[in-house]
């Protein structure tokens, strides 16, 4: 039988008492969406990120983390904010928003040495084709023959944009987190 004293006893009780009110918190789910992963990540509570939050309630969050309703714009960028995740509006765009689904393309947080030589890369392969678009741009029309090499260009394009995408990533969450810096 372990014994306390008075002190112990007090200070094993209140880190008792906060072990078990972090325990009843705690998520037991499986599958956690993005807006659960982010809000985890950053420590906080349903609770503790509504009180950051201001307009979202803990039962809103909750709705919105079990796929029961989804966010509105407006939660998504204070929840981007809040949980210093910028990744999250990018998710939101190409998954839930039929207008970013169709025209956006999802974008992970990666280093930026990588964003940097996949940038170069993409632009070193645009510029491979510069002249054939002007090429097929020229008469202001694409004809069935320059179609296939318009297509690759377009795929050309789109890597550059993801690369500026994914910088523009790197820096809302240098900015945010407070580690211009990377080796911070």
């Amino acid at each position: 039988m372990i014994v306390y004293n008075e002190t112990q006893e007090s200070s094993r009780g209140a880190s008792a008492r906060l072990w078990e009110a972090a325990m009843g918190k705690r998520s037991v789910r499986k599958n956690k969406n993005v807006y659960q992963l982010s809000r985890e990540g950053r420590g906080l509570t349903r609770e503790s990120a509504a009180e950051q939050l201001v307009f979202l309630s803990p039962e809103r969050i909750e709705k919105i983390e079990s796929d029961k309703a989804a966010p509105h714009p407006d939660e998504v960028l204070a929840m981007e904010r809040c949980y210093q995740n910028p990744e999250l509006s990018n998710y939101y765009c190409t998954h839930e928003c039929p207008i970013g689904m169709k025209y956006e393309q999802e974008v992970k947080l990666k280093s930026l040495a990588q964003i940097t030589v996949e940038t170069l890369a993409a632009l070193n392969a645009m510029e491979q084709e510069k002249n054939r678009l002007i090429d097929i741009s020229v008469d202001g029309r694409v004809n069935d023959f320059e179609r296939e090499a318009f297509d690759r260009i377009l795929d050309k394009l789109k890597a550059i944009d993801r690369s500026i995408r994914g910088m523009q990533i790197w820096l809302e969450h240098a900015i945010q987190t407070g580690k211009i810096d990377e080796t911070q």
